[in-house]
This record gives structure tokens, C-alpha cells and sequence, in this order.
């Protein structure tokens, strides 16, 4: 009475959705050559931040209601006006382009057919002109420069290819350590070496779908998005990353950038009310909480208690989060603690590295499916029934 028939080829798919996106780590480790493994996989320091982001979720529990007619579910939610067909977003990953074929495209591409925001790192190495066509949602990230000159040139450059969203990253004014990737050979530029060359020759399918793919292209992959014009190479013996007097960028920079940006302006990197006030104040639209999934500060909070202290003097702007989520029910959490919208990285461009476009499309769906089930569990069948449902501060749950 309870058996269908389900099409073999509906259920093939490029990830192993059965371990859910924590699943994802132990696959990509098998893909990607070390050096860029751990530095998808690791964060700054001990990475002790990062720990803190994964482990805040453990510690709230939900308490379900049941005998609910939940037939008619839905997973959307509203963002800037705009509804959105799931709660989530892809958030900005430097490199995409040299851990997944053509990384920061199948990116975007597989947001804009899920009906999904994209956010293009401003560390992408492919033109922002050429992802913004590939990809209708697509929003873009920028390290912006505290030099007024580079400011101005770099977000003309923005709205002339056509991005409706700036975003600028707050919490980067100077390098962090990132000791994990850089004892495996990742350091940024990529300084060429005979250990590199033998992490590349033992992944032969790396290196065929990304370093030796229209004859050897990627050896002259370049920092595309950092300013008006094209940045320095990634592979460099020699030359250091500019990170353009990023020490010297201030609220002063941002009142400049709002005079000058049409669109939506959204600060990422928010982690103090005071911070969230401040940037309302400024005429920001929205904030991204987040400690940039614990790959610069290593001693900061996770950005899960960081909402919960910025929900309790909640600012007059469009509340986003960024950090740790692995599970549907982690977005449940977060939008219930008070989020408006989440964004999710590092599963998302491991997804893109096991299986390209269709990885990610995968990986968007594997989410959305736990959502789904989540909330029927729950005994809600939209997102606004999260308010109908009680989140209890549950220590034990993470034991």
C-alpha cells in the first residue's frame, strides 16, 4: 500500500547524501590534493573558532508539536522583498575556481536553478562580469581597500557588471595564521614546489578537471576581483598578496561606499549589537553575522552566540547568518534564534570539487530535503510556524 515506483536515474546522485554535508569532509579529502584540502577544510590557528561554530548548535533543542496536518509544506522565505524558494544561500569562498573546475561558475549556476543567492568572494579567480552572467542571483563580496581611490574604482566596476548587492567583509584587516593549510603547502600566492607538484601527480583527477584543462590555463589563474583590474597571479614564487591597507578601513569608508552604491549593502563579518547598530545607522541594509567560519580570529565567539546577543537589541536591518551549519535543522535553529536568512560555504565548494554544478545542486537539495523533513517533524508546515515552536537551551543535547 506504501510502495512507488521511483525512475533509477532521479535517484543517481554526485554526492553521498546519506552522511549529510558533514559527510562531504571524508570525500573531498580523497579528491583534492592536500594543500587544498586543508585549506578548504581548516580555519586560523587551533581552530578552536571553528570548533565553537560546529559545537553551538549542539547546545538548543526543539520540543515538536504532533497530530498536525503538515501536507503543505513550504520552504521559502523572504530576503530584501525578494521570496526565495529555500531559507539559504551560498556564502563566499575565496580559491573556488582551483579546488572545482570552473568553481565560482557552477556556484552560480546551481544557486540561480535552486532560486538562491550566490555571493562571489572577492579572492574568486574568475571575472565577476563572467559569473554574474552565469549566474542571475549572484551577489558580490568585496575586500574593500581602506584607500579611497580603489574604494570608488572597485564598486563602479561591481555595478557596471551588473550585481544588484554588495557585500564588503568586515572582519579582514590584517592575515590571520593559517598554520593547518600552510604545513601542507598552502600558502597564498601558491608558491610552486616539488612537494605541490607530487600532491598534483597523486590526484590525477584533479589535476585532469582543474590544473590541466584547456591546456594548462590554470597555472595563470589571476586574483580577478579584488580591484577595478586584475589582480596579481595565484602561482608566484616571488610575489606577496596586497590586501590593500585593509588595517585602515573604517565606518568612514562605509558612509562613502553607501553614497556610492545604489543597491542593496550588506556588511559581513558583524559579530557586537553595538557593531549592528552602527551599521544601521550607516544606511546598511543587512548583516551577515558571522566570524568568518573561524578562519581569522581564533579566540572569537561562536557566530551562533554572537546572534542571540545582537537578536536581544535587534537592529532595523535584514539579519543574516553565516557558521557551522551542517544540517537542516541547523538553519531551523538559526532562524528561530532570530535569523532572517542563512548562508552556508564550505560544504557547498566541497560539494562543487566531488561533483562539479551537479555537486552542488546535490548538496543544495540534501539541505532543503532535511528542512522539509525537519519541519514536518516539528509539526509545522511553513517557517513562519517556527514562532508556534519552543527552542529550549539544551546542554545535554551536545553530549
Amino acid at each position: 500500500m506504501y510502495a512507488s515506483k521511483v525512475d533509477p536515474s532521479a535517484t543517481r546522485r554526485a554526492i553521498d547524501g546519506d552522511a549529510g554535508l558533514a559527510g562531504l569532509d571524508a570525500a573531498v579529502r580523497r579528491v583534492l590534493p592536500p594543500a587544498l584540502y586543508h585549506y578548504l577544510a581548516g580555519a586560523s590557528d587551533d581552530e578552536a573558532t571553528h570548533a565553537r561554530n560546529l559545537r553551538a548548535f549542539g547546545d538548543y533543542a526543539f520540543l515538536p508539536k504532533v497530530l498536525v496536518d503538515v501536507s503543505q509544506r513550504s520552504l521559502s522565505a523572504s530576503l530584501f522583498g525578494v521570496e526565495r524558494n529555500l531559507p539559504f544561500g551560498i556564502a563566499p569562498m575565496g580559491f573556488s575556481r582551483l579546488i572545482a573546475p570552473d568553481g565560482d561558475i557552477a556556484l552560480a549556476r546551481a544557486a540561480t536553478d535552486a532560486g538562491i543567492p550566490f555571493i562571489l568572494s572577492g579572492a574568486s579567480l574568475t571575472r565577476m562580469e563572467e559569473v554574474r552572467a552565469a549566474g542571475a542571483t549572484s551577489w558580490f563580496q568585496a575586500y574593500v581597500p581602506g584607500e579611497a581611490g580603489r574604494i570608488a574604482a572597485l564598486v563602479d566596476r561591481v555595478e557596471a557588471a551588473g550585481f544588484d548587492t554588495l557585500v564588503i567583509t568586515a572582519d579582514t584587516a590584517v592575515h590571520p595564521k593559517h598554520e593547518r593549510a600552510a604545513r601542507h603547502g598552502f600558502r597564498s600566492p601558491v608558491k610552486p614546489s616539488l612537494g605541490l607538484a607530487w600532491q598534483g601527480l597523486s590526484h590525477p583527477g584533479w589535476l585532469r578537471r582543474v590544473l590541466l584543462r584547456d591546456r594548462l590555463a590554470a597555472l595563470k589563474f589571476r586574483f580577478e576581483n579584488m580591484d577595478a583590474g586584475q589582480g596579481p597571479p595565484v602561482f608566484s614564487a616571488t610575489l606577496t598578496r596586497d590586501i590593500g591597507r585593509r588595517d585602515a578601513l573604517s565606518w568612514h569608508h562605509v558612509d562613502a561606499v553607501r553614497r556610492r552604491w545604489k543597491g542593496k549593502l550588506v556588511i559581513k563579518g558583524i559579530m557586537t549589537a553595538e557593531d549592528a547598530a552602527t551599521a544601521a545607522q550607516a544606511g546598511v541594509d543587512g548583516i551577515i553575522v558571522s566570524n568568518h567560519g573561524g578562519r581569522q580570529l581564533d579566540c572569537a565567539a561562536s557566530s551562533l552566540t554572537a546572534l542571540e546577543r545582537i537578536v536581544e537589541r535587534r537592529p532595523p536591518l535584514t539579519l543574516m547568518y553565516d557558521g557551522g551549519i551542517r544540517r537542516g535543522a541547523d538553519v531551523l535553529k538559526t532562524l528561530k534564534l532570530g535569523a532572517d536568512f542563512v548562508f552556508v560555504g564550505r560544504p557547498m565548494l566541497m560539494a562543487a570539487a566531488i561533483g562539479g554544478q551537479r555537486g552542488v545542486a546535490d548538496a543544495i537539495a540534501l539541505l532543503a530535503q532535511e528542512i522539509d523533513i525537519a519541519l514536518a517533524l516539528l509539526g509545522i508546515g511553513r517557517l513562519a510556524g517556527l514562532a508556534r515552536v519552543e527552542l529550549l537551551r539544551d546542554r545535554g543535547a551536545s553530549s
